[in-house]
């Protein structure tokens, strides 16, 4: 459904020439309407609740309440805000947080300003928008959740994962080594490490789980 209505949006930033600058952007988009400006979480909360603008233009880091936990107070005072994180932070500690706590896109402060336009208007239509960098931080975060969900054996090595078979298979360490063309000490160290990552306290139980979680055939015996 297209907005006739103006798009509404908060600005929520400690820097007075920040809010400045956005809202002489948004003052001369025919679509857009800034209604409100706070300058803390806390005021950003309650501006939220009273407002309930389209969009939240959302700081991270300000006195008080940071931009993750105002984030999450304003979706739950005024759900159908949307909150697109505008932040010059692009590490994992600020990255992950925000998207928990209810932020659509997240985009840095280097972003060109019709980009920023851009970002809003697709908010509004529930679209996210990432900075390249945070998107490639959130794309392989997925990936690495799905490999460590798919298989109990994602953090084993190809090597472990070969020692581990052969444990399963019945092999002593001496007839690994013998196997694998290697140090009985090396295949201890191996078998010290499988124990490890799949927190097991012997190799008679890891054996046992490797059977358990399809990691060998039948013919494999």
């Amino acid at each position: 459904m297209t907005k006739t209505e103006p798009i509404t949006i908060l600005i929520v930033d400690d820097h007075s020439i920040v809010r400045q600058g956005l809202c002489a952007l948004f003052k001369i988009q025919p679509d857009c309407r800034v209604v409100g400006e706070a300058d803390s979480g806390e005021s950003a909360v309650r501006l939220a609740a009273e407002l309930v603008p389209d969009v939240v233009l959302m700081d991270l880091v300000m006195p008080g309440i940071d931009g993750v936990e105002a984030t999450r107070q304003v979706k739950q005072v005024s759900p159908r805000s949307q909150v697109i994180v505008l932040t010059s932070y692009h590490e994992d500690e600020h990255i992950f947080p925000a998207l928990r706590a209810g932020a659509l896109s997240y985009v840095l402060k280097d972003i060109e300003p019709e980009q920023l336009v851009e970002t809003v208007r697709r908010a509004v239509h529930g679209e996210s928008m990432m900075h390249p960098r945070v998107a490639a931080r959130v794309v392989q975060e997925i990936r690495d959740t799905r490999r460590t969900d798919d298989s109990p054996f994602a953090e084993l090595s190809d090597r472990e994962l070969e020692v581990l078979r052969l444990i399963a298979g019945g092999l002593t360490n001496a007839e690994i080594a013998e196997r694998l063309i290697i140090s009985e000490k090396t295949v201890k160290g191996h078998v010290s490490n499988i124990l490890s990552k799949l927190h097991m306290l012997d190799r008679t139980k890891a054996a046992v789980f490797a059977w358990q979680q399809g990691l060998m055939r039948p013919d494999e015996q």
